[in-house]
């Protein structure tokens, strides 16, 4: 089992940064593909970004790239999305989530709100 923990949002003008913190435990987070969703109010849950046990990094191709990064510490066994020139569509709840190898994503933290302002 793997338990994940999500911490960081807040409110925050547009044009600031936030970063969003996912902490795991049950399993180390270099062994899983760890992943940053996000469900704006009324819509449907997206993909942000993940980086995989290999250390291989993917974002979502428009939304956030260039303005999101993803990163892992093996130490703490937490992983990060630093978010930089938020924007008013950015507020949404953000879920950290983990896939094991091979398998798909079955393990999700309880989300943290994000609110950006204009």
């Amino acid at each position: 089992q793997v338990q994940l923990v999500e911490s960081g949002g807040e409110l925050v003008q547009a044009g600031g940064s936030l970063r969003l913190s996912c902490a795991a435990s049950g399993r180390t987070v270099s062994s899983l593909t760890m992943g940053w969703f996000r469900r704006a109010p009324g819509k449907e849950r997206e993909f942000v970004a993940q980086i995989s046990w290999t250390g291989t990094i993917t974002y979502d191709k428009d939304s956030v790239k260039g303005r999101f990064t993803i990163s892992r510490d093996n130490a703490k066994n937490t992983v990060y999305l630093q978010m930089n020139s938020l924007k008013p569509e950015d507020t949404a709840v953000y879920y950290c989530a983990a896939a094991t190898v091979g398998g798909g994503y079955s393990y999700w933290g309880q989300g943290t709100q994000v609110t950006v302002s204009s």
